[in-house]
């Protein structure tokens, strides 16, 4: 539901930071200052003929407008806890298929070695470790604009340290 109040500040704000009067507003885009005032008093909305060229003058979106200036935060998909969980344990399978000392295994691992400044092996046989890098690599996709729903953050760690970690980091990305 659009909150006609919230509309209306977020116009009268953003007219007022142009430097416009109402009247100004109203004569580019060919309405009376009386229906901007309304606007912005929460009487009414404008229409929806004229809000792009409304988002263009005040150098927003209609989104914006509408959402009374809330940003709105797009997702670039939803990961899950279980694909997170089964990718680390592909590098883990990768070694097994291919051989410990395979030039692509060994890669693929001083690699992840390298840029995260740890040993990934040892997740391999302990559950703590492991966990530490299902955090880590959940973190990088939140950070990274997946969303994951945080009812499965906390049915997916053992530990409630990663799940706090997890569910604090999607918090500061408006995950809730």
């Amino acid at each position: 539901m659009i909150d006609t109040k919230s509309v209306g500040n977020v116009i009268a704000e953003l007219r007022k930071a142009k430097g416009l009067t109402q009247n100004e507003l109203g004569e580019r885009l060919s309405v009376t200052f009386q229906a901007v005032s309304k606007w912005e008093r929460g009487e009414t909305l404008p229409d929806t003929a004229i809000l792009l060229d409304l988002a263009d003058v005040l150098e927003t979106t209609v989104d914006s407008i509408l959402s009374g200036g809330k940003a709105s935060i797009n997702y670039k998909g939803k990961i899950a806890m279980s694909d997170m969980i089964q990718g680390i344990n592909c590098l883990k399978k990768m070694g097994e298929l291919l051989g410990k000392d395979n030039l692509l295994y060994r890669s693929a691992i001083s690699g992840i070695n390298e840029k995260m400044n740890t040993e990934i092996e040892g997740a391999f046989t302990d559950d703590y470790i492991f966990e530490v890098f299902v955090a880590e690599v959940t973190i990088q996709n939140i950070m990274n604009g997946a969303y994951v729903d945080l009812t499965d953050v906390k049915n997916s760690f053992k530990h409630e340290k990663f799940r706090n970690i997890v569910c604090d980091y999607a918090a500061k990305y408006g995950i809730k």
